[in-house]
């Protein structure tokens, strides 16, 4: 820690070696702040590069929400998990950063669906780099100058796997004027967080900056176990860019960042139970007391059955070293007629966990863990023209991915115990530890991802009122993955299907060896055309129809197998998802410019929406990741903001969002429906599948038709808001304001489950935060805060657990938190 505020202090000590001889004019900030701006900014001066130029925001028909670094740094939103809570339809979930999902809408990847095969539905971009894996979402941000965060399908200028939105981050430019930055918080929970940037002119046409950021907090949930909190935060980040004006017309911009997350984390404690269709001898507290406490007297038993007592016993390491880096090179060309444009990129990800998959302090999965190692190479370029008539731009794209999982589960001595107990096969195996004891899969999982696009935009400015866009982008995809599970027994022999012994049978019901090799190509087109009107110069109205795709896929984890043990590759391949979206837009400004209204109406089909699915008609019963029929979200998004006077600024906004399955009818059943005995036709009760009572030996379906009922992760109303005043003073002879700020957000009801379930729903919660605090015009702020102010309990996230049981794991939210920021500019 000491060595990590070193650096930091020794970024910010480095401007004093900054010629500041050579300051030059700057480029104007772009500063939206609701918070710090003044009404010439509220009133139009936002930029944004939405459409790959830099334009006004209110001229910009797409629904876009733009945050800058004062906004983000005032209401402690420093990563995206934070940033949700300022965009009311923005929604992000993470047990840990692979296995984590982006969505906008309530489109993007469903939760739990981490697979190496597929990509998001949420384009993440920083500095015009595509990120194609979701877990740079999990970093800290580091030297932010703004995010936007658009929301709707972005395929014509951003790609294929935007058919939900694109969240498009710009870090702060080499400056030739002197500038630093250095901020300092501590606050509860032992948080530490530590920030600071400076740039400035090396020669009259090269200018340098460098940023870091340092995070450091104690975990919120106790392990009894290893007596250590746990899912604590651990967060160091670099950047340094390099501007060379290297002639009038052409810039070049070399860019790189390191990132290295290394927190003991991540934990899902006991959040419920809730009873399956299994015999009640096979559900969780007929299994926990089987075992005794290893705590004391009698069976065994979680710490606390309350979740928001923070405590939990999981013997397993955990571990969540999260590591990202990679460079860039922007060149920037001045035609004279256009600008020509080049982002060359490089980035490479490596994630080493380790996790407690079964979630409780028994030895049943002793490590369950799945290192990956991806690499990533972009190429973008293109031409961007404006006229009095038309306006255009024109490029191509090409990406190369390669990413390698190694996972490897093992079982614990108590698994066979736990697995066999009272099954009606391998009930004779449950006192015999090593069947199971020692029991390893070690998968080898390997992915080559290529595309190429070309693309263009054009705006015919029919007159000073009238514009139409129409767009278009064509897309090839090239996939060959491979899976390769190989199951080793606990007496180091490898386990085949040709073992017809019942040991080996029961040991591949838990872990079966599994191969294949398979390749995955298609073109596509993305096109959309967009009308917007001028009313007045501070009334714009758009509408938008727009058709679009993500890519299709390979099942790189795992598919059904037949009763032989050979992999059913007929469902090895999943297709694209075919987006139609529709969109009418209102974007205003009154009151003298010092209000903002904009008003979203959206209508968004999905067909072969990429889901976990049971397949009724496979021999062996297994969820896959395969295509569900269609599902739609449509809803009003309004956004408000003001700032009456130079003493008040304030924030208003809203989604009511609705987001439903319209056909899937073989969907995984919930937790309350599964787990019985298959469904036969001798059997009338089991053949309409319909459940008895949960907990007593009944049946089940093989599928569900969940048609009709709620995608997860998404309320139906989500709000944000916030308002600040500040009140004129002087100190020590300098003028500043005292301000006090409020903020909070609403989340009504959501399913946490892919299947909506009975157990399953997170019931609304809204959060309050506040901050008090001076600033001066010498760019000093001092402030304190406390988030989560009435120390709200809410959950995060629900999770089934395998095999069941009926156990139900969580992710409790942050309890409340407080602290102290100073932050000085020089």
């Amino acid at each position: 820690m000491i060595a990590r505020f070193l650096l930091l202090a020794s970024v910010a000590s480095a401007s004093l070696v900054v010629p500041a001889a050579y300051a030059q004019d700057q480029a104007p900030s772009v500063d939206p702040s609701l918070a710090e701006a003044d009404a010439d900014a509220i009133a139009g001066g936002i930029v944004v590069t939405a459409r790959r130029r830099a334009e006004e925001l209110q001229d910009v028909p797409i629904a876009v929400t733009v945050l800058n670094a004062q906004t983000i740094e005032q209401t402690g939103s420093y990563n995206i998990n934070r940033l949700q809570q300022l965009q009311p339809s923005l929604q992000f979930f993470s047990t840990n950063p692979r296995n984590s999902s982006l969505n906008i809408r309530g489109l993007g990847v469903p939760m739990g669906l981490t697979n190496d095969g597929i990509e998001q539905g949420v384009g993440i971009y920083v500095d015009q780099v595509f990120y194609n894996r979701v877990a740079a979402a999990a970093l800290d941000f580091v030297d932010i100058e703004q995010i936007e965060v658009l929301r709707g399908p972005q395929g014509t200028l951003y790609g294929k796997n935007t058919t939900a939105g694109a969240i498009n981050i710009t870090t702060r430019a080499p400056s030739f004027s002197y500038e630093g930055k250095a901020e300092i918080s501590v606050g509860n929970f032992n948080f530490k967080q530590a920030k600071a940037t400076v740039s400035g002119p090396i020669t009259d046409t090269l200018a340098v900056r460098i940023g870091a950021s340092f995070t450091d907090r104690q975990g919120t949930i106790y392990n009894v176990a290893s007596n250590q909190h746990v899912n604590s935060q651990d967060f160091l980040g670099l950047r340094g860019s390099l501007l060379w004006k290297a002639t009038d017309t052409l810039n070049l911009t070399l860019s790189g960042d390191y990132n290295l997350q290394n927190p003991i984390c991540c934990a899902q404690i006991y959040a419920g139970y809730g009873p399956t269709q299994r015999p009640i001898g096979r559900q969780y507290p007929a299994l926990t007391a089987l075992f005794p406490n290893p705590n004391g007297p009698g069976t065994y038993a979680v710490p606390s059955t309350n979740p928001y007592d923070r405590v939990t016993d999981v013997d397993a390491q955990l571990k969540a070293r999260n590591e990202q880096g990679g460079a860039s090179l922007r060149a920037e060309w001045d035609l004279g007629a256009g600008q020509l444009t080049s982002v060359t990129a490089y980035r490479y990800w490596d994630w080493q966990p380790s996790n407690d998959r079964d979630f409780t302090g028994l030895a049943l999965t002793t490590i369950s863990q799945n290192p990956t190692q991806q690499k990533q190479w972009t190429q973008e370029l293109r031409y961007a023209q404006s006229g009095e008539t038309f306006d255009f731009v024109v490029g191509a794209f090409g990406f190369h991915q390669t990413i390698h999982t190694t996972g490897q589960q093992v079982q614990g001595p108590d698994a066979s115990r736990w697995f066999f107990t009272g099954d009606s096969t391998y009930n004779s195996l449950a006192s015999d530890p090593t069947v199971l004891n020692g029991l390893t899969a070690n998968n080898d999982i390997r992915l080559k991802n290529s595309s190429a696009a070309l693309f263009g935009q054009v705006i015919w400015h029919v007159n000073d009122k009238l514009n139409i866009q129409p767009g278009f982008r064509v897309n090839y995809d090239k996939k060959r993955g491979s899976y390769n599970s190989v199951v080793t027994t606990p007496a180091g022999q490898i386990l085949t299907f040709a073992d017809t012994s019942l040991r080996a049978r029961a040991q591949r019901s838990v872990l079966a060896p599994q191969f294949f090799d398979e390749t995955f190509s298609d073109w596509n087109l993305s096109y959309d055309i967009t009308a917007s009107y001028h009313f007045t110069d501070a009334v714009m109205g758009y509408a938008t129809y727009s058709r679009g795709f993500k890519s299709g896929g390979l099942n790189l984890n795992g598919v059904p197998l037949d009763s032989a043990g050979v992999p059913q590759t007929s469902v090895a391949q999943v297709d694209p998802e075919k987006v139609n979206h529709f969109e009418l837009g209102l974007k205003t400004q009154f009151w003298d410019r010092k209000a903002t209204f904009n008003l979203t109406g959206f209508w968004t089909e999905i067909s072969d929406y990429q889901a976990l699915v049971n397949d009724g008609q496979n021999s062996t019963l297994r969820g896959y990741l395969a295509n569900a029929d269609k599902v739609r979200t449509r809803g009003i998004e309004w956004e408000f903001s003001a700032r009456p006077s130079e003493r008040v600024s304030l924030y208003y906004s809203g989604a009511y969002t609705d987001a439903t399955y319209r056909k899937f009818t073989n969907a995984p059943c919930p937790q309350e429906r599964a787990g019985g005995s298959a469904a036969t036709a001798a059997n009338p009760e089991s053949a309409a599948g319909r459940p008895g009572v949960p907990g007593s030996p009944s049946y089940s379906p093989a599928v569900c038709d969940i048609s009709g009922q709620w995608l997860p992760g998404i309320s139906k109303w989500a709000l944000s808001y916030g308002v600040e005043f500040n009140v004129p003073t002087q100190v020590l002879g300098g003028d500043g304001q005292f301000y006090i700020g409020w903020d909070g957000n609403y989340r009504s009801k959501f399913s946490s489950n892919a299947s909506r379930s009975t157990y399953m729903d997170i019931k609304g919660y809204t959060l309050n935060n506040l901050r008090l605090g001076f600033r001066n015009g010498d760019g000093l702020n001092v402030y304190g805060w406390v988030r989560n102010i009435f120390d709200k309990d809410y959950m995060e996230l629900l999770a089934t657990t395998p095999s069941n049981t009926g156990l139900i794991a969580g992710q409790p939210g942050d309890p409340r938190t407080y602290g102290l920021t100073i932050k000085a500019n020089f």
